[in-house]
Formats: structure tokens, sequence, C-alpha cells
């Protein structure tokens, strides 16, 4: 039930965002750009609007987001309840899964944090 929902609202909202970049290029247009600002795309000299902005909207746009909605309803941690085996990416771009670190009976510690 919730990825059906899931696949309604992502789709609806596809949709609407489409039909309002035919409508209304230039208002949409400033639209993205201001969400690539706050995900700073629109820092870097060498990615263009003209190389994203297209994008939003788009069928693999839909499949994206559809990919990781439904991936975080696996992603639920409940207290006294297993750790959610979580696909993870290593620096060298592998993708593993969190208990493959898992060594023996050694715990496993996660440290979070962020860099600015």
């Amino acid at each position: 039930l919730q990825k059906t929902l899931i696949l309604l609202q992502v789709t609806l909202s596809v949709v609407v965002g489409k039909t309002l970049m035919i409508l209304f290029p230039n208002a949409m247009k400033r639209y993205i750009l201001k969400l690539g600002e706050k995900s700073r795309m629109n820092k870097n000299p060498k990615f263009s609007y003209e190389n994203w902005g297209p994008t939003f909207f788009s069928f693999k746009y839909l499949l994206f987001v559809l990919k990781v909605k439904w991936k975080r309803l696996e992603d639920e941690a409940l207290e006294g309840h297993p750790a959610p085996n979580t696909p993870v990416v290593t620096l060298s771009g592998e993708v593993r899964h969190l208990l493959d670190f898992m060594e023996d009976n050694r715990p496993l510690i996660l440290n979070f944090g962020s860099c600015t």
C-alpha cells in the first residue's frame, strides 16, 4: 500500500512538473535553479543548468525518485529491533551492505558527521 501511494504521489508530481515546464518554461527554470542553489549544483562551473535542468520531471527522474523513496521504506530503524541492512557505497564506489562490515563478535560502530 505504501509503495502504491508513493507511486501515485511521485507520478502526479512528475506529470504536474512536466506540464508546468511546458506551459511556463521560464518560471520553472527559475524554480529549478532555486532547487540547484539548495543542493549547490549550480556552484560547479562545469555543470550548467542545461546539463541537469531538463532532467527534472523526466521518466528517468521518476524512476530514480521512486527507487529512492521505496528504498527508504526498508531503512526504518526501530528501538529493540535489528538494524536495517542498508546499502552503502565505499570510497572506491563499491556498493556493499552495512552488515558486510561486521567482523566476528566485534560491535559495528557507525560514526556520522558532516564536513562543510
